[in-house]
């Protein structure tokens, strides 16, 4: 599929989705939250895609969130953003199951709706130059991509509503303080440390992730015992596969395991 405001690509069995509307600072409207959309479903759909990452195009931001001019020009009552109901923004913030793991690698600003597409992926790299903030009350609008929350299970209560209630940003180091990333390198080093993640990740039972992160994030808000004893679709998946009794046989053998994803 051509895009027009993002670019798509594949590499073995790594995707990358790169905003790319860099004279708007990656902001997205409609079209691109579409495409973004349809990005990732690919993603989710290709069997042999087991890891994106997701970044925006330039030097100055991840992405801005809403295109605020658009916003103002198209948008109608008792809707966050232009056309909510039929794109989720950035793809995947709201109604969008995926269990393959999704990095972001964030260069410069990461704000507003930019900020809640982070935090809908499993693993944040942040450059050195990066800013993590949720700016629309300071606007007049609400974060409600799922900012406002995603960010309190993400980093401390007060952290959160700190950001969420003056709207100032934090940098990139004091993001990873608070473990809101992963990692913080360079900003020549920003694709690299991603891709180092991604490469971690496929050395891994690509099934088994999948489980992981189903595991995890479906059972966050459970008691316990109800996490521990319901049933996961992923983890039936794995428990049936080729990989789950390759696994300890190479393990067991010494010998590196290639994982068939099946």
């Amino acid at each position: 599929m051509q895009y027009q405001y993002i670019q798509y690509e594949k590499r073995g069995h790594v995707v990358f989705i790169t905003m790319n509307r860099p004279e708007k600072m990656n902001a997205l409207h409609p079209p691109a939250n579409a495409e973004m959309r349809q990005a990732f479903a690919s993603f989710r759909d290709d069997p042999e895609a087991w890891v994106a990452i997701v970044t925006g195009a330039g030097d100055r931001a991840f992405s801005a969130g809403n295109d605020l001019g658009y916003h103002a020009e198209h948008r109608r009552p008792g809707e966050p953003y232009p056309e909510a109901e039929k794109h989720p923004f950035g793809g995947i913030t709201a109604g969008f199951a995926c269990w393959k793991p999704i990095i972001a690698a964030v260069n410069g600003y990461a704000v507003g709706g930019g900020l809640e597409l982070a935090l809908a992926c499993d693993i944040i790299v942040a450059a050195d130059n990066a800013q993590f903030g949720a700016p629309e009350a300071r606007v007049g609008v609400v974060a409600g991509a799922g900012g406002v929350h995603r960010l309190p299970r993400q980093v401390p209560h007060k952290i959160a509503m700190g950001m969420l209630l003056t709207g100032k940003p934090i940098g990139a180091e004091e993001a990873y303080r608070w473990g809101l990333v992963n990692e913080v390198v360079p900003r020549s080093d920003l694709m690299p440390a991603a891709e180092r993640w991604a490469a971690d990740i496929i050395d891994c039972a690509p099934l088994s992730t999948r489980a992981h992160k189903q595991m995890a994030l479906t059972g966050l808000d459970m008691p316990l015992d109800e996490a521990m004893t319901r049933s996961y679709s992923e983890f039936d998946r794995a428990l049936a596969s080729d990989d789950f009794v390759h696994g300890p046989q190479a393990f067991a053998e010494k010998r590196p395991p290639v994982w068939k994803g099946r």
